[in-house]
C-alpha cells in the first residue's frame, strides 16, 4: 500500500480530484484542510457533501466543536494512525488538503516544543497592548519565514511562534526539518496548480457562490454554538468576515469583497509553502489531473525524499 497527497492552494478542485482518485485505487481520504476539522463549518470550507463524496469513506472531518482550538500535534497522530488503520485494511490512505504545515506533519518528523504558560501569558499581554500587526512585524524580523506562512490576523499563530522561538532560542521555522523525512518514503505527493487569473476568478465565483448557499446563516449558527470563543475557528476565511459583519464593523458588501482579498492572499502564500517541497508533482491547468496522476503512478517515484 502507499500514501498519496493531493495538494495545493485553495480553490483549485482538490477534493473533486481526491475523490475520483480514490475510486481508482480502492482508496480513502483524510483531510488535511485545518478548518474542515470543525462541525458547522460546511459551506464557507467548500466541504463536499456526503453526495459528493461519491461514497468514499472520509476521515477527520467534523471532529471538533468550534468552540475547541486545532492542535498540528494532534492532528499529526490522529492522521498517521488513520494512514496505518487505512493500509491494514488493504486500502491506499490519499490525504487531501490546503494546509502545508498539516500535510508536513504527517510526512516528517517536526518537533512540537511544550508550551510555556508564562511565556504565553506575557506574549498575549504584549499583543493587547500593541496589537497583532506589530506582533507579526516582530516575528518577521525573528523568524521571516514563518511570518510568510502565517498570515498577521492570526494572532494565536503568531504568539504559538514566537513563544517557540523564546523557549528554543530559535527560529520557529527551526523547528521543522531542514530536509524531508522518510517518515513514508513511498509517498506520492501531487500538487494542482493554476495561473493567477484564472486562480482569482474561481475564488471570486467560490465566495460568490458560499454567500448564495446561506453563509451568514450558517455563521450565525457558529456564533450560537460559541464560535467567538475559538481561537482558531473564528479566523476561518468567510467567517471571520461575516462575523465582523455581524458586529457592525463593515458592511455586507465589504465583507464579500475583503473575504475575496483575504482568500486570494492566502492562495499565495499557500502557493510559496509547497513551491519549497522538491517531492510535489504537480499538474498544470492543461492537464488532464487524474490521468496525469495516474500515468506518474505507473512510473517508479523520482526518490526526492531527503
Amino acid at each position: 500500500m502507499s500514501l498519496f497527497v493531493i495538494c495545493g492552494a485553495t480553490a483549485t478542485g482538490k477534493s473533486d480530484v481526491a475523490v475520483a482518485l480514490a475510486h481508482h485505487l480502492n482508496g480513502e481520504i483524510i483531510n488535511a484542510d485545518s478548518m474542515q476539522l470543525y462541525r458547522g463549518m460546511d459551506i464557507g470550507t467548500a466541504k463536499l457533501t456526503f453526495q459528493e463524496r461519491g461514497g468514499i469513506p472520509h476521515h477527520l472531518l467534523d471532529i471538533l466543536d468550534v468552540s475547541e482550538d486545532a492542535s498540528v500535534a494532534r492532528y499529526q497522530q490522529a492522521a498517521r494512525d488513520l494512514i496505518v488503520e487505512i493500509e491494514s485494511r488493504g486500502k491506499n490512505a490519499i490525504v487531501v488538503g490546503g494546509t502545508g504545515l498539516y500535510i508536513k506533519a504527517i510526512l516528517d518528523d517536526l518537533n512540537f516544543p511544550e508550551t510555556d504558560p508564562e511565556v504565553r501569558d506575557a506574549l498575549n499581554a504584549q499583543a493587547e497592548i500593541i496589537g497583532a500587526v506589530a506582533m507579526h512585524e516582530r516575528l518577521g524580523k525573528l523568524d521571516p519565514a514563518a511570518a510568510l506562512a502565517i498570515n498577521a490576523e492570526n494572532l494565536r499563530r503568531v504568539i504559538r511562534a514566537l513563544e517557540v522561538i523564546e523557549i528554543t532560542g530559535k527560529p520557529f521555522t527551526a523547528n521543522l526539518p531542514r530536509k524531508e523525512s522518510t517518515r513514508f518514503p513511498l509517498a506520492r505527493q501531487f500538487g494542482l496548480v493554476m495561473d493567477r487569473e484564472a486562480l482569482a476568478q474561481r475564488i471570486s465565483d467560490r465566495v460568490d457562490r458560499m454567500w448564495k448557499r446561506g453563509l451568514v446563516a450558517e455563521t450565525d449558527a457558529l456564533i450560537a454554538a460559541g464560535i467567538r470563543n475559538g481561537r482558531t475557528a473564528q479566523l476561518a476565511l468567510g467567517y471571520a468576515q461575516v462575523l465582523k459583519f455581524r458586529e457592525g464593523r463593515i458592511t455586507e458588501a465589504e465583507a464579500i469583497e475583503e473575504t475575496k482579498r483575504a482568500t486570494r492572499q492566502y492562495a499565495r502564500r499557500q502557493e510559496t509553502w509547497f513551491s519549497r517541497d522538491r517531492r510535489i508533482q504537480w499538474i498544470s491547468p492543461t492537464q488532464p489531473r487524474l490521468e496525469t496522476i495516474l500515468e506518474h503512478l505507473s512510473k517508479p517515484a523520482s526518490g526526492v525524499n531527503g
